[in-house]
């Protein structure tokens, strides 16, 4: 669906939602009511049918259902109504208190498939968030139905709503705060739940301050939200809604200040009604679920700068130590040392007739036989290209020379590709020092790589002592 079309379809929300608060508790205003709801849980069920069945189609489903069982809810209450009897709790309750689970669900498994296994900050947020709004929600909406002296089911139904919503508020924020890309289906999802939230709010503050019959005009509003799930379910990226998205990993100045106006709330408002208990258990849940979060930030952060100090230090490709390393380790030497200097054979001929895959896979198995060559001590190395490097402490002569030997069989060995076979081979260079000599540092690093040229210039594939 265009760009343009999402807009025709919510500009025409928005002009049949004003004219159904015109005509609000009117026979025509319940009758286009009905209709235009009716018509907008139509296009939710074609919208869902258009998607393929599957795991992406599962969300929006929940998402389309919940306003149909919100209409069924509606028609039953107009039923009551115009049979003269509108009972406080009724059927229609039970039609419009299983919308909001089931639209909860459909964000909570939207929120998993957009951010699969980087959900920890998002609902340990949305989760302090959510355990203010349910401190107020205790205190102002549902201990006054508790202590109305109400039947049963007027006091025990109505204040089921707000815990409703605390539990829609949830989802609503596992999306918001979830990483991944918010483009327009996501703003309309998000901003639709927001709308039935504050619908629900107003229906239970504004009574505080103007008529019920006033009030009630808001009702279609809900429309409008219905309106605007249809748009993110037709609108063509979509798909950013139930799909793994861009990580994005700034803490944005806002989301700060939102968790500290909920750490605020809970003594706040513990004092201004003097429910200690209630407090307590908000000031506690909210601690543990900032904790929580600090904790696994701090991890976050400590991981992040071990893996940029292995980058500095170590090719991207083999996971070999690199030069930075390699020259750390000279610097470091006193004693014998080896050094043998390798450069492969026939690799300009690979890459040029099988492309970069399959030099990057000859690189990689290279240094894998040459990892599995040396002893623990060694450091294998890579400089860059198709050069490596061997550093060996307090290796003999003798068996610098096994070394390279070994070597030379092991990187010649043929490596699969795609059903064929890489031939490549290795020239080394070998530089060794004992106890007695003092050659300085970078001496050993250029004797070795002036005797794998000797090694190239001799014909290849084969090994050449330097000062021999």
């Amino acid at each position: 669906m265009t760009s343009t079309s999402i807009r025709i379809l919510l500009g025409g929300a928005i002009a049949a939602v004003a004219g159904l608060m015109l005509t609000w508790d009117t026979t025509i205003g319940n009758v286009l009511y009905v209709i235009t709801y009716l018509a907008l849980c139509t296009m939710a069920g074609l919208a869902v049918r258009r998607i393929p069945p599957g795991p992406e189609r599962r969300p929006w489903l929940l998402a389309a259902v919940a306003p149909a069982l919100w209409l069924t809810g509606d028609v039953i209450e107009l039923v009551y109504y115009y049979l003269g009897s509108v009972p406080p709790v009724g059927v229609a309750d039970a039609f419009w208190l299983a919308g909001y689970p089931l639209l909860a669900v459909a964000l909570t498994m939207m929120a998993r498939r957009r951010a699969p296994n980087n959900l920890r900050g998002a609902v340990l947020d949305g989760l302090t968030l959510t355990v203010a709004a349910a401190l107020a929600s205790w205190q102002y909406l549902i201990l006054p139905y508790l202590d109305s002296g109400y039947s049963l089911a007027e006091t025990v139904v109505p204040p089921l709503y707000p815990v409703a919503s605390v539990a829609l508020l949830a989802a609503v924020l596992f999306i918001a705060l979830s990483p991944g890309d918010r483009g327009v289906p996501t703003c309309l999802m998000v901003g639709a739940v927001v709308l039935y939230l504050a619908i629900d709010v107003a229906y239970n503050v504004l009574p505080l301050f103007l008529d019920y019959p006033v009030v009630a005009r808001i009702g279609p509003l809900i429309l409008l939200g219905n309106a605007m799930i249809v748009a993110a379910c037709l609108h063509e990226k979509r798909a950013e809604l139930t799909s793994p998205g861009h990580k994005i990993r700034i803490l944005h100045p806002a989301r700060v200040v939102f968790l500290g106006l909920a750490l605020l709330a809970t003594p706040v408002l513990s004092m201004l009604q003097g429910d200690a208990v209630a407090g307590l258990i908000a000031a506690s849940l909210c601690t543990g679920f900032v904790l929580t979060r600090f904790t696994i930030a701090v991890r976050e952060q400590e991981k992040a700068q071990a893996l940029l100090a292995f980058q500095a230090r170590h090719d991207t490709l083999t996971g070999l130590a690199n030069r930075a390393v390699l020259t750390d380790e000279l610097e470091r030497r006193s004693g014998p040392v080896a050094v043998l200097y390798l450069d492969l054979d026939g690799f300009k001929e690979v890459n040029d007739s099988h492309g970069h895959e399959a030099g990057d896979l000859v690189l990689a198995t290279v240094a894998q036989r040459l990892s599995a060559a040396v002893r623990a001590t060694d450091l294998v190395v890579r400089l860059g290209g198709d050069e490596f490097v061997l550093f060996c402490p307090n290796l003999p002569e003798a068996e610098a020379v096994r070394l390279a030997e070994r070597v030379l069989g092991d990187v010649a060995q043929p490596i699969p590709f795609h059903g064929e076979t890489l031939d490549i081979g290795v020239s080394v260079g070998i530089a060794a020092y004992g106890p007695e000599e003092t050659a300085d540092d970078h001496d050993v690093l250029r004797d070795a790589d002036m005797a794998m040229y000797e090694a190239k210039r001799l014909g290849r594939g084969r090994w050449v002592m330097a000062g021999v």
